[in-house]
């Protein structure tokens, strides 16, 4: 299958899940080309912006796993080839 560039969006509104989101990161780093964070401190949310480069299957597991984690949400874009 071949690769595509993507990014993928990691609301936390939970940061009790920072340590499982950093693992998931962490486990898929073979197909993270950047990561910024950027943490609300007047409010209870963390925005996490992913640049990712690998298959659709992939970058769907590593999205799919994150958004399965109560008090986050994640959505990713892809390039069509």
């Amino acid at each position: 299958m071949e690769k595509r560039i993507g990014t993928i969006t990691v609301l936390i509104l939970d940061r009790t899940r920072s340590a499982e989101i950093n693992q998931l990161i962490s486990d898929f780093s073979d197909i993270i080309m950047c990561r910024q964070g950027l943490p609300f401190h007047e409010r209870p949310v963390a925005v996490i912006s992913l640049i990712v480069e690998g298959t659709p299957d992939r970058i769907n597991a590593l999205t799919g796993r994150l958004g399965r984690l109560a008090g986050v949400d994640s959505k990713a874009v892809l390039t069509k080839q």
